[in-house]
């Protein structure tokens, strides 16, 4: 049995994380400043703490610890990280440096940070059919504006906390990763959960349209939680401490899935394009050094995630 803080434990995929860990058999203590919104939580411990506020029984808490998976982070979709550059620099980076001093002096072994695709250069995202990204790629370093800077910034720091104080480091970058219990409404829920209700609230209120922000013909990669906390959990248990892609090289339009969430419900609505903040043109993820590093990547088709995640979205409305 190990020993486990995990931090955004009250948070969509940190929640889900820590109920695989604890079904491991791991003693598991779940860190956020909020509790899980859904669901119970399965943590051994759950601690309330705002770690942007350093304090000495925050240092505290990481004595004894076997790993570290630190995936708390001031975040959300589009909607939200296009209009808070400031906040979110500002507390992540916080959160990012309080977790990592925590863990150098409690001298933790082993440590995980999850990054982001939004490091990647938006030079080459300019395209819907832009070329899938490669770990490599990330230099020249020209990522999205506020949250992808302070990601890459955080991966640098990283590695240096490797290199010299010898923590056994993983870095992990998602691609948009979806599913049941994640934000769906409030600004901000990412793409297939905005769409899921939307469509199940013109269902509801009879009408026969949903809003879709821009052209509808920016592409994206969509990875389904269980795919998601399957991948955390082998690239911990590997030997690889560099970054690695997280998501399915899968790559699918707005607009498409749009129209995958009306084939869930046997509806055809009309998409009424408006302004509103769209990110890059098109992301794709190589997956080629994650394969080779723990022979496996992603499975689960977006038609199976999606229908998913709109019957649970369905419910809560």
């Amino acid at each position: 049995m190990k020993k486990i803080i995990v931090t955004g434990a009250g948070g969509f995929i940190g929640h889900h994380l820590v109920s695989s860990l604890k079904s491991k058999g791991n003693f598991v203590i779940g860190v956020d400043q909020k509790w899980p919104e859904f669901e119970d939580t399965k943590a051994n411990r759950f601690i309330i703490h705002d770690i942007r506020v350093p304090s000495q029984e925050w240092e505290d808490l990481f004595q004894g610890i076997d790993e570290v998976w630190a995936l708390a982070a001031d975040m959300g979709g589009m909607g939200f990280i296009s209009k808070n550059h400031a906040a979110i620099m500002r507390d992540n980076v916080l959160i990012n440096i309080h977790t990592l001093e925590a863990a150098r002096k409690a001298k933790v072994k082993k440590y995980l940070y999850t990054s982001s695709a939004c490091i990647y250069p938006d030079y080459l995202q300019t395209q819907e059919d832009a070329s899938p990204l490669a770990e490599a790629q990330a230099y020249p370093a020209n990522p999205a504006e506020g949250y992808g800077w302070e990601k890459l910034y955080t991966e640098m720091m990283c590695q240096h906390y490797h290199e010299e104080y010898g923590i056994d480091m993983r870095i992990v970058r998602f691609h948009n990763i979806y599913g049941p219990l994640g934000t769906w409404q409030g600004g901000r829920e990412k793409a297939p959960a905005a769409l899921c209700r939307k469509v199940a609230q013109a269902v509801k209120d009879k009408k026969d349209y949903i809003e879709i922000w821009g052209d509808g013909l920016q592409a994206r990669t969509f990875c389904y939680i269980d795919d998601c906390i399957k991948g955390l959990e082998l690239i911990m248990a590997s030997t690889y401490t560099g970054p690695l892609n997280l998501g399915r090289d899968e790559v699918i339009t707005i607009n498409r899935l749009a129209e995958l969430v009306m084939d869930i419900t046997g509806v055809s609505l009309k998409k009424v394009y408006v302004a509103g903040p769209q990110g890059v043109r098109g992301r794709n993820s190589n997956n080629a050094l994650l394969k080779e590093t723990i022979g496996w990547s992603p499975e689960i088709d977006i038609e199976t995630g999606l229908k998913l995640t709109y019957q649970w979205i369905e419910k809560q409305i």
